[in-house]
């Protein structure tokens, strides 16, 4: 479409105190700034409606370049296509073309965020960083494939982290899956490597059953000469048998210590199956509660660090076992769930009220709430005849120790 401006005329313009327009024809003009900058723009109508879309800058965009991209957009009008749609439907395709897995993986991380502990998150980002973003992290979601994600996920295999491999192929999945769910993917190529990485074999944390080598574990820690924060962890370890991360995380606010029925009540996000989960504490748990509490219920933690703030760190423990004798291939503190498990289904505790209390996540959600309702009266039972028979136990030496009585309920 011929036009009335030239080459000369644009380049002679200057700007003034206002925005100058320079028409060149049907629709298009040259729009100079108060600043000096010039561009160029296209008025149309669109549905009854007055639009604008913005051509290039000049001198970036010369004038034939504006009078074909305005021509362009005439052919959209002509054929009833809004060129600003258009417009914005080519940008947004072009930047799901060059989003890299590393872009996409923090928006992800930005929007689940709220879905992990602190601790998870931070790790779930640094094994990202570590592990994915040095070979995935540039490429672009559209282009990456099956064989690539294998790639990575052997290399953390082969350093001998299988479970870490499993956990980092599932990552990288929830967040293809999160591409193809906005647009950004029209697959997830992690779906095709179902079955093709091999579980990791399963993790047997040592622990003592023997009911002699028991009584002289609860002993030793009777006799535990490090700090009396620590040992009173010990001593709770036992009686308690939660996992090691969520004893070292608790706090007083937690406790219920007056009553018929004290209770530690552990919050959902500290929890590994993210439900609340219910401590019944018997009173030898309650005394060593109350025997802790002077030394450290002022503050927020029952076992807080050497820096304010802070717990105990996660091999605390295991080296208080270490420095009683006992090696990692003997004892560790998460053993001592194990120990309960095994002992507590020897006695004849019905597996159903143990598992519960080992906060072990049922097959589905109906038998996960019948749990929480059904099995509390017995799960406060146990916990006060197991507390019990470890005093009868570490009484007796490890000899013959029969099981307190149980109620027909159980």
């Amino acid at each position: 479409m011929p036009g009335k401006l030239t080459d000369t005329a644009i380049r002679n313009a200057k700007p003034g105190p206002k925005p100058q327009r320079l028409f060149d024809g049907g629709g298009m003009y040259l729009e100079i700034s108060p600043a000096g900058g010039k561009l160029w723009r296209l008025k149309f109508r669109f549905g009854g409606k007055e639009k604008r879309l913005a051509l290039g800058a000049y001198p970036a965009v010369g004038l034939a370049d504006a009078r074909d991209k305005a021509e362009a957009a005439r052919k959209l009008l002509a054929q009833g296509v809004d060129p600003s749609a258009a417009r914005k439907a080519e940008k947004a395709g072009e930047e799901a073309e060059a989003e890299t897995f590393a872009t996409l993986a923090l928006d992800w991380f930005g929007r689940f965020r709220h879905t992990f502990t602190a601790k998870h998150g931070d790790t779930v980002m640094h094994r990202l960083k570590t592990d994915v973003f040095p070979w995935l992290g540039h490429r672009p979601v559209r282009e990456i494939t099956a064989p690539e994600i294998l790639a990575v996920v052997r290399r953390i295999e082969d350093r001998g982290a299988a479970e870490t491999a499993r956990r980092q192929l599932q990552k990288i999945g929830q967040i293809l899956a999160f591409a193809v769910a906005t647009g950004r993917a029209e697959r997830n190529p992690a779906a095709d490597l179902r079955g093709a990485v091999p579980p990791p074999a399963k993790r047997h944390f040592a622990a003592l059953t023997d009911s002699f080598k028991v009584a002289e574990l609860l002993k030793d820690i009777d006799a535990y000469q490090g700090s009396h924060v620590v040992r009173c962890a010990l001593r709770l370890a036992p009686l308690l048998f939660v996992r090691p991360g969520e004893l070292r995380h608790a706090e007083w606010a937690e406790f219920e210590l007056d009553g018929r029925t004290p209770l530690w009540r552990i919050p959902p996000e500290k929890m590994k199956m993210r439900r609340q989960h219910l401590v019944p504490l018997a009173p030898q748990a309650v005394a060593i509660l109350r025997e802790l509490h002077p030394l450290t219920g002022a503050g927020k933690y029952l076992f807080p660090g050497n820096r304010p703030g802070k717990i105990i760190s996660e091999n605390t423990l295991g080296a208080a076992l270490r420095t009683l004798g006992y090696t990692s291939e003997e004892m560790t503190a998460h053993g001592f769930r194990a120990m309960a498990s095994t002992m507590l289904n020897e006695i004849g505790w019905p597996p159903d009220v143990i598992e519960a209390q080992l906060a072990h996540a049922p097959k589905n959600a109906i038998r996960a709430a019948y749990n929480r309702a059904q099995y509390l009266s017995q799960r406060i039972e146990m916990m006060e005849s197991w507390a019990d028979f470890l005093d009868r136990l570490k009484a007796s030496d490890g000899g013959k120790v029969l099981p307190l009585f149980k109620s027909k309920s159980a």
